[in-house]
């Protein structure tokens, strides 16, 4: 841990009051868990509308993500190293708790994936104009082409999980062990190699390409 003279004042005051005994440490774990509870509150909310889990099993899961946040923050502040203010430090434990638990949750009771409606609705979500769609009715089939001939296994999996089927990321990441950011990587690596194959064979400009 960083000597107190080298951080912040309020990342100093916290470390301080973490550290020390009695009826001052335990103010101040009441304190930031009543935060992270509310900062695992405000997440859950915002990713509502990409998870099946809802109503009081939302807030069940944050407050159980707070806590769980809080004992490892509690184990690893000698790892503190003062780049960033400590509660900002401290936010990505409750962010990651979060991300974790609603993924989890997701695979208890997964729903039935519609395969043919989902790839039907594929171009929209490609972000390729219906009038495009129309134009050139067999886009479709060369977007499946790509997907099965071009991608590599994994970008295959994870494009067919999170675009085709409509996995929410949280739920994918949980499962395949990866970081949210990693999956953001192979999703547009794979939508650029899509929308270029598109490109080339006519179906789309090259303009609208590069742009995406």
């Amino acid at each position: 841990m960083l000597p107190a003279a080298a951080l912040d004042a309020e990342s100093a005051a916290w470390l301080c009051r973490l550290g020390a005994g009695g009826a001052e440490r335990w103010a101040a774990e009441r304190e930031l868990h009543a935060r992270l509870v509310r900062i695992a509150l405000a997440e859950v909310r915002r990713r509502a509308a990409s998870t099946p889990v809802t109503g009081p099993e939302l807030d069940d899961v944050a407050h159980q993500a707070a806590s769980d946040a809080m004992l490892a923050i509690l184990a690893k502040l000698g790892d503190f190293r003062g780049e960033s203010r400590f509660t900002t430090w401290a936010y990505r434990f409750v962010i990651l708790e979060v991300s974790s638990k609603l993924g989890r949750r997701y695979w208890r009771n997964p729903p039935v994936p519609l395969d043919a409606d989902q790839w039907e609705r594929l171009p929209d979500r490609l972000g390729i104009d219906p009038q495009q769609y129309v134009e050139s009715a067999g886009i479709l089939a060369e977007v499946r082409r790509v997907v099965e001939d071009e991608l590599t296994a994994h970008q295959r999996r994870v494009f067919t999980a999170i675009v085709v089927d409509q996995i929410p990321l949280d739920a994918l990441a949980a499962r395949l062990g990866l970081r949210r950011n990693a999956i953001y990587k192979v999703i547009f690596d794979a939508r650029r190699k899509i929308r270029r194959a598109l490109a080339a064979n006519g179906y789309l400009e090259e303009p609208g390409l590069e742009q995406r």
